[in-house]
């Protein structure tokens, strides 16, 4: 057997450096881009979008194994560019260190169509303005010959037998169904981000999909269906001027539509996908407080910004990036979400436009059809401080009923020693004259459970443990904010071991770590010293808590660790201490909670993620007797 390996390796003579073949050069690039079938269709596609094609015609057979052709009605190539085109780092994108580090298109990197030429049976065929006819050329002709054929303005790349020339690398290939599978998310990904652009996709000639050019509604409802676009909501936010601007738009789902899976979350920067750990993070951090175990959001988010803000040129597929200012971009995407999330209810109900505070630079502009309930989001009174016992709000609901400054709950108010009845009338005057409770007024409790209760679109059921839950979290943690944050020097010092990498992030961040009320010394390339810790996480896992802040430090340049830290003992104290299950409460008592939840943030989830309420709109009720049928 030794023999054998060292006649197997003769060929390459040890220590000697030597140029490699143009052909195994163009291979190794292949090995990089084209990874399977649904990278050659990747890269096909962005050249298609990048020559202004509006319509995309995507043939494949095999899984994309045995053929891909793409065929679009961009400008074409100049046939004597055909040639040129074939040659590894030739592009019309760039051509100069300023054109890279100002990357506006898909495709830039010249290596695509050589590289699937190196390792397929490629055939070029293109067609310009002002050509009689299109040329076509093969992509392993050594004389590179051109020959005129029949066809239309734009180009055809017809890829065939992918990886004939080196089997090694198709026995790595899966099934063919499989291959297809990957191929047909790939045009999904990209037609959501051209909704103005037509595609048509073939398997085995059979048309499997077929996208209209539509508005960026219409195709989430054609690639992800009703279900998504009645769960989610619209997002369009900016920040920032000139250069500096950075923009949201897209949908992001309602916690109660989170998945079991990531199946359901498209991120686009510039209009590329992207599998980003940066802005995957600020998303699943800005869901943090609402979502229930480890439940996925839904989430379709186009990030636009300058591009010489962002580098895409640090991955050979382009499905990675990365940005000059991570901190910046992680925290607008934070509180864009966050913010969001904090203002809507479920069941089409949404807030109307807030315009944030005027420290910050977020301005929302709302897009898509709006509910016929809305409001503006008032915050909620913090009079209840942490110094405070939780059991000053034992009274229950009674100090809302006193702070609300409108005639309707004063009308209820005055309802505490009334009869249902009364109750009732006095609901039914205040329901013609206003649409300003969109929770309605309550009608009874069911089980000493459930609040029923009837607004103008039919009947609220309400969880009356989850949603006080959320009310008595949101005022400790409204409260604590107001705060400023307190912190405890330790009598001893806690020595805790680190990487080399922890270390240096915590001298990188000392400022940051003093922010989050951490004092820490480095003692030694691998020993820190915790001497002031927040007063509230005096009792944590201080090892724990410390490596998890510098691990997010390290990745993302920012961490809320310590928020999320602080946040689960709020909730444990919210929990412990909201109205429990079988306690009866009365009809003012019950108005004030709906009350509160009107004007409490993130109010259509209790702290465990779980909805509050829900409503049953007339035309259910109806359908449930038969009515009108």
């Amino acid at each position: 057997m030794p023999i054998m390996e060292n006649e197997r390796h003769a060929s390459v003579p040890s220590g000697i450096i030597q140029l490699l073949p143009d052909i195994l050069v163009s291979q190794i690039a292949a090995g990089e881009v084209v990874e399977r079938p649904s990278a050659v269709v990747k890269e096909l596609l962005e050249n298609a979008i990048d020559a202004g094609a509006t319509q995309i015609d995507i043939r494949l057979e095999g899984g994309g194994i045995k053929r891909i052709a793409v065929t679009d009605n961009g400008c074409g190539i100049p046939p004597e560019q055909l040639a040129l085109a074939l040659t590894r780092h030739a592009t019309s994108k760039i051509a100069s260190l300023h054109d890279l580090e100002n990357v506006a298109t898909l495709g830039f990197r010249g290596e695509a169509l050589a590289s699937i030429a190196s390792v397929a049976d490629m055939t070029l065929q293109s067609r310009n303005t002002g050509q009689p006819h299109a040329w076509q050329i093969r992509g392993n002709d050594p004389s590179m010959t051109l020959s005129p054929v029949p066809g239309a303005q734009g180009t055809t790349v017809d890829v065939r037998e992918l990886y004939a020339n080196t089997p090694a690398r198709r026995k790595f290939l899966k099934s063919e169904q499989t291959e297809y599978g990957h191929c047909a998310e790939v045009v999904r990904r990209i037609a959501l981000s051209r909704p103005g652009i037509r595609f048509n996709l073939s398997h085995n000639g059979k048309t499997t999909a077929h996208y209209l050019a539509n508005n960026l509604s219409q195709r989430c409802h054609q690639i992800l269906g009703e279900t998504f676009l009645s769960s989610t909501l619209p997002v369009d936010i900016t920040a920032g001027e000139g250069n500096d601007m950075l923009s949201l738009s897209g949908f992001i789902g309602l916690p109660t539509a989170s998945r079991t899976r990531g199946d359901m979350q498209y991120l686009y920067v510039n209009g590329r996908f992207v599998r980003d750990r940066l802005l995957t993070h600020a998303v699943r951090a800005a869901y943090e407080d609402v979502l229930h175990g480890n439940r996925f959001p839904v989430y379709l988010l186009y990030l636009t910004l300058d591009p010489s803000r962002v580098d895409v040129n640090v991955h050979p597929a382009k499905t990675e990036v990365r940005f000059r200012d991570s901190r910046a971009i992680h925290h607008f995407i934070y509180q864009s979400i966050g913010r969001m999330l904090s203002q809507t209810l479920p069941s089409g109900t949404e807030t109307v436009e807030e315009q944030p505070p005027a420290t910050t630079a977020i301005q929302y502009k709302p897009s898509g059809p709006t509910s016929s309930v809305s409001w503006r989001h008032t915050p909620p009174p913090a009079s209840l401080r942490i110094a405070q016992n939780i059991e000053a709000y034992g009274t229950l609901f009674r100090d809302t009923l006193r702070q609300t400054e409108t005639a309707h709950a004063s009308a209820i108010d005055n309802t505490a020693s009334a009869s249902p009845d009364d109750t009732i009338r006095h609901f039914a005057e205040a329901q013609n004259d206003t649409d300003e409770f969109p929770l309605g007024f309550a009608l009874a409790q069911l089980h000493d459970i459930y609040i029923l209760a009837q607004n103008r679109q039919g009947l609220v059921l309400v969880d009356m443990h989850a949603a006080h839950e959320r009310i008595v979290y949101e005022k400790l943690k409204n409260a604590l904010d107001e705060q400023s944050l307190q912190t405890q020097t330790l009598l001893i010092p806690v020595t805790l071991g680190v990487s080399e990498t922890e270390s240096g992030t915590a001298l990188e961040h000392r400022d940051t770590l003093l922010a989050l009320g951490f004092d820490i010394s480095i003692l030694s390339p691998e020993t820190l010293a915790i001497r002031t810790v927040p007063t509230l996480l005096r009792q944590a896992d201080l090892p724990a808590t410390l490596h998890a802040l510098l691990k997010d430090l390290h990745a993302y340049g920012t961490s809320s660790i310590t928020q999320e830290k602080r946040n689960e003992r709020l909730a444990t104290i919210a929990c412990h201490h909201a109205v429990r299950a079988n306690r009866s409460l009365t009809i003012p008592e019950m108005n004030a909670l709906l009350r509160d939840m009107e004007k409490t943030e993130r109010a259509n989830q209790c702290n465990h993620g779980r909805p509050t309420w829900t409503q049953l709109g007339m035309a259910e009720l109806d359908a449930l007797f038969m009515r009108g049928q």
